[in-house]
């Protein structure tokens, strides 16, 4: 017997081009008194994990997913079944789960997942797509000349979601949230946006939104030979499956044993910002400083570079990783700069 909606675990689908927020966000829904049992399941685009180091504060259980973009790689798709028929078994039933992709993912094969012939079907609800939008990159993003635009993925990910929300609005002006607000409308027309700073956001405007039971019952209402048909909100199993990334987009990770000279990444970080930026879309770091008891990250979109110290070292072993994605990104030159911010033995 088929179990009812109100029966089954609900999926968010997480999604953002790279740097708007989906790791804030994620932290923050974790931390928050909720009274929920949520797991998270991250996808991540490169060639080592660190977005599980970089969610913290909460109790509850994360899985990394780094070998494929699940978008794209069959097998990435098969990884996220196993995880999610893992977490079904449990005796301790979950009240959600939150799928983050990876920010140059495409989030309609995602989507998908949830609508195959599985055993999962019958135990979860895709309760919606929530896309994070950085305002003060955005628009570089959609316009990005070197990408075919059928295939960006920025946009994919804004034309697909269920609810958007608009974050970063500290940093840009009023005339330029509305700039970001109408072109985002006009991709758009049928999704919610929601405004946010620092990915604070009130959680019941983007969980429980049980939002492709209402699709459903939309497409049964519209006849798909009227001019309505050209405007509606596609579901995710209309549009095609087949997806790839942009080739020119490289990730390079790099693993340092050792610790961190803490003043000699504030040089560098300094540096960085004084270069075109352009082709680095994002840079993201867990690091072990030297005579500091403290997990130190960096989070960099563009120019925008944070770093700053986040929580103590507990039983995990202190490391130092780095990830970068971009364009025609030097892996010498990276390595040796960061390298050459190691302390002294």
């Amino acid at each position: 017997m088929q179990n009812s909606v109100k029966d089954k675990i609900p999926v968010t689908v997480l999604t953002g081009f790279l740097g708007s927020g989906k790791t804030t966000l994620l932290n923050y829904i974790l931390k928050e008194n909720h009274g929920m049992k949520i797991a998270v399941i991250e996808n991540e685009f490169g060639e080592i994990g660190i977005d599980g180091g970089l969610v913290v504060g909460s109790t509850e259980e994360i899985f990394e997913m780094t070998n494929g973009c699940v978008c794209c790689v069959a097998e990435a798709r098969e990884d996220l079944l196993r995880v999610i028929r893992q977490l079904l078994e449990r005796p301790d039933r979950l009240d959600h789960i939150i799928i983050e992709t990876s920010g140059l993912a495409d989030p309609y094969p995602v989507a998908q997942t949830f609508f195959l012939d599985d055993p999962i079907r019958e135990e979860t609800n895709l309760d919606g797509v929530i896309t994070l939008v950085d305002s003060k990159h955005i628009m570089q993003h959609l316009d990005d000349a070197d990408i075919d635009a059928l295939d960006n993925q920025a946009v994919d990910q804004i034309v697909c979601a269920d609810r958007i929300v608009l974050n970063k609005i500290d940093l840009v002006t009023e005339d330029e949230v509305g700039n970001v607000t109408g072109r985002i409308a006009r991709l758009n027309e049928t999704a919610e946006i929601v405004q946010s700073s620092y990915a604070q956001i009130d959680l019941k405007r983007i969980l429980g939104l049980a939002a492709f039971d209402r699709n459903r019952k939309m497409a049964a209402e519209i006849d798909l030979d009227s001019h309505d048909h050209h405007h509606r909100h596609p579901a995710p199993w209309e549009k095609k499956a087949d997806h790839s990334h942009d080739a020119s987009v490289t990730s390079v990770g790099i693993e340092l044993s050792g610790h961190m000279d803490v003043q000699a990444i504030l040089r560098w970080v300094q540096d960085i910002r004084k270069q075109d930026n352009r082709d680095l879309f994002r840079m993201k770091g867990i690091f072990s400083i030297k005579d500091d008891d403290y997990c130190y990250v960096l989070h960099g979109v563009h120019d925008q570079i944070e770093f700053r110290p986040n929580h103590p070292w507990a039983d995990e072993p202190r490391c130092n990783r780095m990830v970068f994605i971009g364009r025609n990104l030097n892996r010498e030159a990276l390595q040796a700069q960061l390298t050459g911010c190691l302390a002294a033995a």
